[in-house]
């Protein structure tokens, strides 16, 4: 099963996506009449917020229900996805937040965002790195394999160390202005199933419907100790990989 997307859902339990998203702006630090792409818009929540700075803003996202919401808020998103973008020399800066995790032909990708740059345009970034949800990995891989599943057959997730995507730019000729990889502990707006139902679905889709919720209960089963506080709130295990590179 692909992730697939709900953008009420995701705008009720996961926007702290986008909230969380400033930093990587300002690293971009969007220039007035800068050709900007966004990869992997979602809703345009950030978009807008590149459109704002001034800049001319394409938006793309494979989900065409995330495309939909941001085409609402008066956007130009298209439904591309990120291994196949067809742009030759059109942008000055590419721009993602929270997308590049869920690629995992992370060469692919980088080859059409080098393909997609003008001569020194920058791709800046931010992503899960190694590490990432590691609780909550154990938890449905531990879960899954109580009913005879593995796990790592229907992991979605790309997580690469500092050093593996570093090397992984400069293989595609970037110049890496600056990568780091560091803890995000980020407290979720309900329960933790929510975070599941909206994240994890190609795990949870593994097993029948009627079987998700004694599967969704006992992975926040596992959870609760390392990730729940005293007064009851969720905490994902975030790790985050933040980078800027420029096209050699």
């Amino acid at each position: 099963m692909t992730q697939t997307w709900d953008p009420d859902e995701y705008a009720r339990h996961a926007r702290f996506v986008s909230e969380l998203g400033q930093p990587v702006i300002d690293l971009l630090n969007p220039k007035r009449g800068e050709r900007v792409l966004d990869l992997g818009c979602g809703d345009g929540a950030l978009t807008e917020k590149l459109i704002a700075a001034g800049c001319d803003v394409v938006a793309i996202d494979s989900s065409p229900e995330q495309v939909w919401a941001a085409l609402e808020r008066g956007i130009d998103a298209r439904i591309l996805d990120a291994t196949d973008l067809g742009f030759e020399g059109e942008f000055d800066a590419i721009f993602s937040n929270a997308v590049l995790h869920w690629i995992t032909d992370a060469d692919e990708v980088l080859a059409q965002i080098r393909n997609a740059l003008v001569p020194g345009g920058r791709l800046v970034a931010e992503f899960g790195g190694a590490g990432c949800v590691s609780a909550i990995r154990n938890a449905l891989s531990t879960a899954l394999s109580h009913r005879g599943i593995d796990a790592s057959r229907v992991n979605p997730w790309y997580f690469p160390t500092g050093d593996e995507y570093h090397a992984r730019l400069e293989a595609h000729s970037f110049h890496v202005d600056m990568l780091s990889v560091f803890p995000r502990p980020t407290p979720l707006p309900s329960d933790v199933t929510s975070w599941l139902e909206i994240f994890a679905k190609p795990f949870l889709a593994t097993v029948s419907k009627s079987e998700r919720p004694q599967l969704l209960e006992e992975v926040r089963d596992l959870l609760e100790t390392d990730l729940r506080t005293a007064g009851g709130i969720w905490v994902a295990d975030y790790v985050r990989l933040r980078t800027a590179a420029t096209k050699m």
